[in-house]
């Protein structure tokens, strides 16, 4: 007698007969079968909605499908379509180039038919761009209300007092964005209202109150001198926190570790914020000389790091767009007038201090009841800011730091009181030569007749004429200086000696004036036209004999190419029809960009810096 064994439970196996299924399984399988349904029509709907045409396949596709035939029908015992797509990709991974391009040819062929066949897609609307930014004025003048006293004067003494006058709170987005469509950021200015201002560090001085002069801002060095600072600061790759350091100015003091923070924080969050949350750990090397930092030239940093955050953004390189688009909002307030005609008035710098929340909405209420921005006026243009509206600043209760009185109608500065010698402006009277304050003029009144060939001032004899066609300007050199940067401040590039200048020429330009910030010396950029490209090179504006010869350097730049030439300047007594005969670098119309333009990077030096070029 056969007697049958107790089923095991412990094996794992299904007891169940596998022809009857459970109420677990017929539940199962209804929701895979439900799933797959729905699946199924979902791809359908997408397909109908893509207009039921398929993009065509690569040539990764192509191989595949006929490899996975042939491995199927050759190995009957292989799993499924795993394997067989992982030898695919092995085989094609060590597959020749000749040995690919049976597929690479099919997959073209397909590609050529599918865009001869499809229909032309209809463009989507644009959607306006969103700002992202990490500039935040609000941020900084919620910790800027709790500083004591001791705080606020440490705070001066580091070169930033002027920033203690911000009310500011919120930027106009809207603006911001309006402004970065018009920034040029290869010549350094906005083209808004029909004009185009260039920004210079001085301008920054004159909105932001942040000093123009002094040494450079370095922001690298050994990372073994800011490690226990990296420590200090909890600073990461990403950046130091934020929070991090509003705690640390939350806390009583006001020595170097309250000055630490602070730099870091108003670095962050206004004055050159990255697009990163946090703070660039860049900065800490500004940190190993506290005793120092009122001694850097601020404002230039301020500008550069503006110019090359947008520039980093336009190119796609990230999301937010960083740099201080404060000093852009309230330069456009500054530079142009809307709702009447300007007046003679007060010059409040430095500028921030007048610009609080309500005056802000009363502007941009008037913006928009004009129709938008850009329909104003850019007002006294010599200087490249504007004085506003009398009836916009009598509301404002702010006591001025600095008054100077303009006279509109001539655009130039009238001294008004004695004792200016800390006010930043290049002040000139009719009646006698050009006088340069601080690093924006002469400081002492030079001799026309001085012919020193080593001489940095550039002092010629003999006259020269103004470049630009319209200007039948005829004067000595340096009255053809002054004459340049007071009437046509908006016709050229102002660039300091040994440092690379990126400049551009459209289609219809055939020259460009540049500008020494130093000594004011005129050069010409020139550009001629042959047959395969464009000849460039650089002369000096002055007398034939004034013996004076300065060397250059000019590169273009086309994806891993360049090419470069360096040569020394020949001078003209003003700009002359048709290039003179001398080295030229010759750029084929290949390396200009798709609208035409022709980028160069360019560099001078002066007699000074040529012992070590």
């Amino acid at each position: 007698m056969v007697i049958d064994s107790p089923p095991n439970f412990d094996d794992g196996a299904d007891i169940f007969s596998p022809m009857i299924p459970n109420e677990s399984d017929s539940m199962v399988g209804k929701r895979k079968e439900m799933g797959g349904l729905e699946l199924e029509g979902s791809r359908r709907k997408k397909k109908k909605k893509q207009g039921g045409t398929p993009r065509p396949a690569c040539s990764w596709v192509h191989f595949s499908r006929e490899f996975i035939k042939e491995y199927s029908a050759s190995h009957p015992e292989s799993s499924g379509l795993k394997v067989a797509t992982k030898a695919a990709s092995d085989a094609w991974k060590v597959m020749t180039l000749e040995e690919k391009s049976k597929y690479t040819k099919r997959a073209r062929e397909v590609w050529n038919d599918y865009l001869s066949s499809a229909p032309a897609r209809e463009p989507k609307p644009r959607k306006q761009a969103n700002l992202v930014t990490r500039c935040s004025p609000g941020r900084l003048v919620n910790v800027l209300k709790h500083l004591k006293v001791d705080q606020k004067e440490a705070v001066k003494s580091m070169g930033f007092g002027s920033l203690l006058d911000l009310k500011c709170r919120t930027l106009r987005r809207s603006l911001c964005l309006w402004l970065l469509e018009r920034f040029n950021t290869i010549r350094r200015s906005l083209e808004i209202c029909g004009e185009r201002i260039p920004l210079y560090p001085h301008d920054v001085e004159l909105v932001m109150g942040l000093p123009a002069i002094g040494k450079e801002v370095i922001t690298t060095g050994p990372d073994d001198l800011v490690a226990e600072l990296r420590q200090k600061y909890n600073a990461s790759n990403r950046g130091i926190s934020v929070r991090f350091l509003e705690e640390r100015l939350g806390q009583p003091g006001a020595g170097d570790d309250f000055k630490r923070a602070f730099l870091l924080y108003v670095l962050g969050i206004l004055l050159c914020p990255t697009a990163r949350l946090d703070v660039s750990p860049s900065f800490l090397h500004l940190l190993t000389d506290m005793d120092s930092i009122h001694e850097y030239n601020w404002a230039k940093f301020l500008l550069d790091r503006l110019v090359r955050e947008v520039s980093r953004y336009r190119q796609g390189k990230q999301r937010a767009v960083g740099g201080c688009l404060l000093f852009l909002q309230l330069f456009y307030y500054e530079s142009v007038a809307i709702g009447g005609t300007c007046e003679p008035g007060p010059v409040v710098v430095p500028c921030l201090s007048l610009w609080t929340e309500e005056a802000i909405s009363e502007r941009e209420k008037q913006e928009k009841e004009l129709g938008g921005y850009g329909c104003g006026e850019v007002i006294c243009k010599e200087r490249g800011l504007g004085l506003g509206l009398l009836s916009d600043r009598d509301h404002v209760d702010v006591l001025p730091l600095r008054e100077v009185a303009v006279r509109v109608n001539r655009g130039t500065l009238v001294r008004q009181e004695e004792n200016l010698e800390n006010v930043p402006f290049a002040y000139k009277n009719e009646n006698t030569p050009p006088v340069r304050i601080d690093s924006y003029g002469y400081k002492n009144q030079l001799e026309y007749t001085n012919t020193n060939p080593h001489d940095n001032r550039g002092m010629y004899t003999g006259q020269s004429t103004c470049p630009l066609l319209n200007c039948n300007f005829t004067g000595l050199f340096q009255e053809l200086s002054d004459h340049f940067s007071s009437k046509h401040w908006d016709s050229g590039r102002r660039f300091q000696y040994n440092s690379p200048l990126p400049v551009s020429l459209g289609m219809d330009e055939t020259f460009l004036v540049l500008q020494a910030e130093e000594d004011g010396v005129l050069f010409l950029l020139n550009k001629g036209t042959e047959n395969i490209g464009h000849t460039v090179m650089i002369t000096c504006i002055g007398p034939p004999n004034g013996g004076e010869r300065f060397m250059y350097c000019l590169v273009s730049e086309r994806g891993n190419s360049s090419l470069r030439l360096k040569s020394y300047t020949q001078t003209l007594p003003g700009r002359v029809e048709g290039i003179p005969q001398s080295d030229f670098l010759l750029v084929p119309f290949g390396y200009l960009n798709s609208s035409g333009e022709l980028n160069l990077e360019v560099c001078i030096w002066s007699h000074s810096d040529l012992d070590e070029v």
